[in-house]
C-alpha cells in the first residue's frame, strides 16, 4: 500500500542483515531461531500500539493460525465474521474449539449468537478491520461493546488496515476509538510493510505464553534476518512519514471518482481495495484477461467466494501509483469496459 518494497532504506537494511547474520535462522523462535532483531521488532510493535506485549510470526497466515489455535481449545467457542480470511477459519479448526459464524458486519447477529453460548467467557470473537475482498470496514466499536457486555474476548485482524487507518496508522480499531477494547490485534507485514510475516499485540500476559504453546509458532522456522530487518526499517519509515498515507488516500479518491464517472459499479466503502462488479464468471474471466493483455492486473473473484452472478474484479491501490498511471489505468478500464459491455457506449 505504500510502495516501500524499493525504498532505499528498506533495501539497505535487508542487505546489511544478510551480510551480518546470513540468509536464514535455521530454527524456530522457540528453539535457536530467536535473534536480537526479532525481539527488537516485537518491541517496536509494542511501542507503536502502547501495549506491553507483542509477538511476531513468520507469515501473516501463521499469525492468525497460531494465535487462534494457541488461545483456544476443545471446550471453548469461537465466533467469526462470515467473510473472515481463511487463516482465521483454519486457526479455529486447528484449535479444536466449537466454531460458529455470524453474519458479515452484523453486530445484531453477533449479539444473538453470543447469547446462545453457554460460557461466553470462554469465547473468542474474531473480526477484521478492512475486508480483503469487498473492501468494506468492520463495525468494530459495536462489536467490541457487545463482546465486553458478554464477557467474550475480541480479536481483530488489521492485515489490510494497518498503516492505512487511524491517527497513528494502527488500523480500524484505532480509527474507531476502540483500540483499548480489543484484546488481541493481529496483522501482516506484506500489505503495508513490504515484507513477509505477521504480528500480534495485546495487553494480556497470555500472549507471552504462546511462545511455548502455539504449535504453528513453535514448529515454524523464524523470519529471515533480511526480512526482519527490512520490516523494521519499513515500520520506522511509516511511523515517521505520514505523507505516504495522504498520497494513498488521494489515489483512492482519484480512482474511485474515475471509475464511478465511467459508469462502473464499485464497492460502497472508500478504501484502498476497490471491487468492481462484473457479473457472471464468463464475463469476469473475459474482462480480467482483456485487462491483463492491455497492461492492467486485477484479482478476480469467482464462486464460491461470491454469487454466480456477482463476480468481481478486485483492484487495490498504492501510494506509489502516480496520478498519470491512474489516469492511464482508467483509460484502459474505459476501453475494456465498453468492449465487454460493463459500461455504456461513449456518448
Amino acid at each position: 500500500y505504500f510502495g516501500l518494497s524499493f525504498h532505499p532504506e528498506v533495501i539497505t537494511a535487508a542487505q546489511a542483515a544478510v551480510a551480518q547474520e546470513g540468509a536464514g535462522t535455521t530454527g524456530s523462535r522457540a528453539a535457536n531461531g530467536t535473534y536480537a532483531a526479532h525481539r527488537r521488532l516485537e518491541q517496536a510493535f509494542a511501542d507503536a500500539y502502547g501495549k506491553p506485549h507483542a509477538l511476531i510470526f513468520t507469515t501473516g497466515y501463521q499469525a492468525n493460525l497460531g494465535m487462534i489455535s494457541g488461545l483456544c481449545a476443545a471446550g471453548d467457542s469461537i465466533l467469526v465474521d462470515l467473510e473472515s480470511h481463511a487463516s482465521i477459519y483454519d486457526g479455529a479448526r486447528l484449535s479444536g474449539a466449537q466454531l460458529y459464524a455470524f453474519k458479515h458486519n452484523s453486530p445484531a447477529d453477533l449479539a444473538k449468537k453470543l447469547k446462545r453460548i453457554e460460557q461466553p467467557s470462554n469465547c473468542l470473537v474474531v473480526a477484521e478491520g478492512l475486508y480483503s475482498i469487498g473492501g468494506d470496514v468492520g463495525p468494530l466499536a459495536e462489536l467490541s461493546a457487545i463482546c465486553k457486555e458478554a464477557g467474550a474476548c475480541f480479536m481483530v485482524d488489521e492485515a489490510h488496515s494497518f498503516g492505512v487507518y487511524g491517527p497513528r496508522g494502527l488500523g480500524c480499531a484505532e480509527e474507531q476509538g476502540v483500540l483499548d477494547g480489543v484484546d488481541f490485534v493481529t496483522g501482516t507485514f506484506s500489505k503495508a510493510l513490504a515484507g513477509i510475516g505477521g504480528f500480534c499485540v495485546s495487553h494480556h500476559d497470555a500472549l507471552r505464553l504462546l511462545h511455548f504453546t502455539s504449535r504453528p509458532y513453535v514448529f515454524t522456522a523464524s523470519g529471515s534476518p533480511a526480512n526482519i530487518a527490512s520490516v523494521e526499517a519499513a515500520l520506522r519509515i511509516l511511523r515517521a512519514d505520514r505523507t505516504r498515507r495522504e498520497q494513498l488516500w488521494a489515489n483512492v479518491r482519484q480512482i474511485r471518482s474515475g471509475l464511478t464517472a465511467l459508469g462502473f459499479r464499485i464497492g460502497a466503502t472508500e478504501s484502498p481495495i476497490v471491487p468492481i462488479e462484473v457479473g457472471t464468471a464468463d464475463q469476469a474471466m473475459a474482462t480480467w484477461a482483456a485487462l491483463l493483455d492491455a497492461g492492467v492486473y486485477t484479482n478476480i473473484v469467482l464462486p464460491p467466494a461470491c454469487r454466480a452472478d456477482a463476480c468481481l474484479l478486485r483492484t487495490s491501490f498504492s501510494a506509489a501509483h502516480t496520478p498519470e498511471q491512474l489516469d492511464e489505468a482508467l483509460g484502459i478500464f474505459e476501453r475494456i469496459g465498453r468492449e465487454h459491455a460493463l459500461i455504456g457506449a461513449a456518448a
